[in-house]
């Protein structure tokens, strides 16, 4: 049998101190359970990343740590967000890890299959990604728009892994590819998939959160679909192009029809149909210089090459 290897749970924080307590104390439970069965070497950690939070989280943080070496405390020096914070963890136990598991801090993910993505780890997989088994606990609306994301996704040509979020397992190797994508406009979700090497998947059932508020309102949901979108397709792009060439079409026809009926001697005062084309016009226009800008911005941060998080303090032992 191989020899244990070290793992890391990587958690990302940002004002968990309602859960973080109770998250720690299964955690404890399932890590001994499995170093005691030698499925993971005692070095093992359980790194939690406080994300600039404004609660009473990195003191909760510090006071595991103090009192267990199992607990792993990071912290940023201020919040920049879920992705970066989850790729600040990745990045900084990746020296002392093996492998790194990342999950959510409020208990929503199935901590038993981790066993399973360890076991899927030493049959030679590089990735393992959680995915979700059904989606029968979400509210209708939400079911409807987190499938039409993956889908939608899907048909702009992004590889992504269907009803897969963050938890998934990674190699020490996995990781030194992650590494070298330079983006500053992260979306893991697409980015791990472009890695390559060996990966599986792994159903499990999400619960509902243990405490707490959910850190991912529609509003923030809304705006991680338009960063997934916009990071790995130019397709957008491409619509407007088909959209316009579409346009400029059609009014070649009307052009000629109206000229037609002009020279018959049947012309109608126009009014109406002069409004609807402006305002639709109009509208395409703006709408087509929305999505442009959001490329341009996107490539004026990836210029800036601005450090994507800044971590202040490690507590590791």
């Amino acid at each position: 049998m191989m020899k244990p290897q070290t793992l890391y749970l990587v958690i990302p924080c940002y004002n968990e101190e309602a859960v973080l307590p109770e998250t720690a104390k299964q955690l404890k439970i399932k890590m001994a359970d499995m170093i005691e069965k030698q499925i993971i070497s005692p070095q093992s950690r359980v790194a939690f990343v406080d994300d600039g939070s404004k609660d009473k989280t990195w003191e909760i943080i510090n006071r595991l740590h103090e009192s267990d070496s199992l607990f792993s405390g990071i912290k940023l020096s201020r919040n920049k967000g879920h992705q970066n914070a989850l790729l600040a963890g990745l990045m900084t136990v990746k020296a002392d890890a093996d492998m790194v598991v990342s999950m959510d801090a409020d208990l929503q993910d199935d901590i038993n299959v981790v066993e399973q993505m360890v076991k899927k780890y030493y049959e030679g997989h590089d990735i393992v990604y959680g995915v979700r088994s059904s989606r029968k606990k979400d509210t209708a609306f939400k079911k409807f728009t987190a499938q039409g994301f993956y889908k939608f996704m899907k048909l702009l040509g992004v590889e992504i892994i269907y009803n897969h979020a963050d938890y998934r397992l990674m190699s020490r190797r996995a990781l030194d590819g992650l590494q070298q994508f330079k983006e500053v406009n992260l979306f893991l979700r697409g980015i791990v998939p472009l890695i390559g090497y060996p990966s599986c998947t792994v159903e499990y059932e999400r619960g509902e959160r243990f405490a707490g508020e959910s850190k991912y309102p529609f509003k923030k949901m809304l705006s991680f679909a338009l960063e997934g979108v916009t990071s790995f397709s130019i397709k957008p792009i491409r619509m407007i192009t088909a959209l316009g060439f579409l346009i400029f079409s059609i009014s070649i026809i009307m052009l000629a029809y109206f000229l037609i009926v002009y020279l018959i001697g049947k012309t109608v005062p126009g009014w109406t149909t002069i409004v609807i084309s402006v305002w639709a016009i109009g509208g395409l226009q703006l709408l087509a210089l929305g999505i442009i800008g959001e490329y341009i911005g996107k490539i004026y941060m990836e210029t800036k090459e601005r450090p994507k998080f800044i971590v202040e303090t490690y507590l590791n032992r």
